[in-house]
This record gives C-alpha cells, structure tokens and sequence, in this order.
C-alpha cells in the first residue's frame, strides 16, 4: 500500500502540471489541491462511535495523503462531510448509517409499473406512485456506506464501511432513476476498492490531458472534458 500511495502523490502532481487550464471535469473546483492530512484521533472516534472498521488503505490516504479536495469528478469529500446522504444540500436530518450493513450486492433498481393510468383513477395511480416512492428511496438502502465523492446531481460514490461488499465503491443515483450499483463511472469493468479507484481516476486523466493538450495561447479554443448532457454547468 506504501508504493502505492507514493504513485498516488507522484500522479497526481503530474496531472496537476499537465492541466493547467483544469480542461478535466471537477478541476476547477479541486484544483488539484487535497486538504491537509487529517488526525487518526478523528477516525477512531468516528469508528468507535458507529461501531465501524473503515478501510485500511481509506484511512492511509485520509492521514497521509489529503483529507478531502483534488479527486474525480467534484472531488474527495473532506472526512466531516462523510455521513451526508445528499453532497449537493447537506441536511442534518438525512444522514447515513454506517452501523448497519450495507445489504446490496448486485446492481439494484426499481421502475414505477401502476396498474391503472393517471387518467383512469388519479387517487389510485398517486397512491401507487407514493408507495413505490417510498420503496424506492428508502434510506435504508444506503446503510453501512459513507459518502466520499459528489458526481453532481444528485449522484454520489459512496464507500462501503459495514457488509460484505466492504472496501468497494457504490454508486447512488435514485434521483435520476439510476438506482444503487457499483461505481463504473471511470470505465472499470469490475468493482473497485477506493485507492484503485482514485489510481484510475488519475491515469485517465492523464492520458485525456496528454491525448488533448491545450493551447497555452488560445485558450479561447481549449478543449474542454466532454460531460453527460445533463452537466451545463
């Protein structure tokens, strides 16, 4: 894990000299600046408090790395912000539960199927579509992860502290009809633990950067991250 989070800093200093013009998604917010390392003081009292064992190699980055900032998309969390269920509005009445476990393993999600239309009983279709609402985001579902990266929308990657999926990143996106599944927003085929993960992020930021670089004198005609449709700004 050492060498590792040794390529992680080197990575990243690369990355921060090689996009000057933060031409990568979520750079201009980052700016590739990571937070000072955070206190192990802080983690173990987090982890004693909701009877937790984060991931080892989570916790080498949070003490030795950065707490939070320069990450993919929006970036890293900082470790305070962890337990928030929404990263666009934190609210203190919608946090986490990482005391319980996390029960998912496969991707999961849930499409509204009424029985009778809008227009043939509206008091019928609403109470249908309140029922499945309430299933459908059920808070539950996200038990036994901790929020660690805010893709914008409402999606968040959430890393799992508590259940068998334990070390590896979810992705939840209830509120675009995405539902809950493992993070694959980097193009990784399989599940991905958090220092893989962040290790991805660099390299193919890297290689966008280095595939288009910019034109130090026309950044009027930079080339810029393409993006979901959705993101416009």
């Amino acid at each position: 894990m050492e060498g590792q989070l040794k390529n992680l800093k080197n990575k990243l200093e690369q990355l921060k000299r090689l996009d000057t013009g933060l031409e990568i998604f979520g750079a201009e917010k980052h700016k590739y600046i990571l937070h000072p390392p955070l206190a192990i003081d802080k983690i173990r009292q987090f982890e004693a408090k909701y009877k937790v064992n984060l991931p080892n190699e989570y916790v080498a980055f949070l003490t030795t790395i950065g707490d939070g900032g320069a990450g993919p998309f929006y970036g890293l969390e900082p470790f305070e912000n962890v337990l928030f269920d929404d990263l666009d509005y934190k609210r203190e009445d919608g946090l986490l539960n990482p005391t319980k476990p996390f029960l998912l393993s496969d991707a999961w999600n849930l499409v509204f199927e009424p029985t009778v239309s809008e227009e043939e009983d509206e008091q019928e279709y609403e109470k249908q579509y309140e029922d499945f609402t309430n299933l459908y985001f059920d808070s539950q579902l996200m038990n036994g992860v901790i929020a660690i990266c805010n893709y914008g929308c409402g999606i968040t990657l959430n890393l799992v502290v508590n259940g068998q999926e334990f070390g590896n990143i979810w992705t939840e996106d209830r509120g675009n009809d995405g539902g809950i599944y493992p993070a694959m927003q980097l193009g990784n085929k399989d599940k991905i633990t958090f220092l893989d993960w962040y290790e991805l992020w660099l390299d193919t930021s890297i290689s966008k950067v280095k595939a288009n670089p910019v034109d130090k004198n026309k950044t009027n005609q930079a080339i810029k991250e393409v993006r979901p449709w959705w993101k416009i700004w």
